[in-house]
């Protein structure tokens, strides 16, 4: 699994960069439309998505270190629950700020406890694996804040999903070039043994 991680580390990075694009682009126009909000979020769940669902399929055939069953599933499960958001986002696009508000609140919640259980999972191959449990709480506390005041408004709600995407890209990122670094030597003891 180590080894897995490590080979598709800019998997990683490419889902840390596309959030911070994301984050950026809703802060430097707050004042976006809510049918370019929606179009936005769409664009950026189904390539985050896509992502994850290759790297489910890529984990076949990868030797000793393939991607186990459970861990093929769980990825390819986050990847959907993306893909599903982002078809939600495309063919309702007249959506109102509310129901995007609540479609993206679940999303975040849902993705940020797969997150905590893929990192969960991984802890005794990859060391630090907290940025990545950091990552998925940073998307449950978005999805429970958006959830507990849905009446914030759609500048508030642009502006705080641009602070959550940044802050988790970032955090994406570091476990990006934290999982690139990972050599034989740098395994915990028990994952070693």
């Amino acid at each position: 699994m180590l080894e897995m991680l490590s080979r598709n580390w800019w998997i990683f990075l490419v889902r840390g960069l596309l959030a911070v694009a994301f984050g950026l682009v809703a802060m430097i126009w707050p004042g976006i439309t809510v049918l370019a909000l929606v179009l936005l979020f769409g664009v950026y769940v189904l390539l985050d998505g896509i992502v994850d669902i290759g790297a489910a399929i890529s984990g076949r055939g990868v030797g000793a270190q393939q991607l186990s069953g459970g861990h093929r599933v769980l990825l390819g499960l986050i990847g959907l629950v993306g893909v599903a958001a982002a078809v939600i986002a495309f063919f309702w696009p007249a959506i109102t700020a509310l129901a995007l508000l609540f479609v993206i609140a679940w999303w975040a919640i849902i993705r940020g406890v797969l997150e905590i259980v893929a990192a969960w999972r991984v802890r005794a191959e990859l060391t630090n694996e907290w940025m990545w449990v950091l990552s998925g709480l940073l998307s449950i506390a978005l999805g429970v804040i958006l959830i507990a005041r849905p009446g914030t408004g759609a500048l508030a709600l642009v502006l705080l999903i641009a602070a959550f995407s940044i802050a988790w890209g970032v955090a994406l990122c570091i476990v990006a070039f934290r999982i690139r670094g990972l050599t034989g030597e740098d395994r915990p003891a028990a994952a070693a043994t």
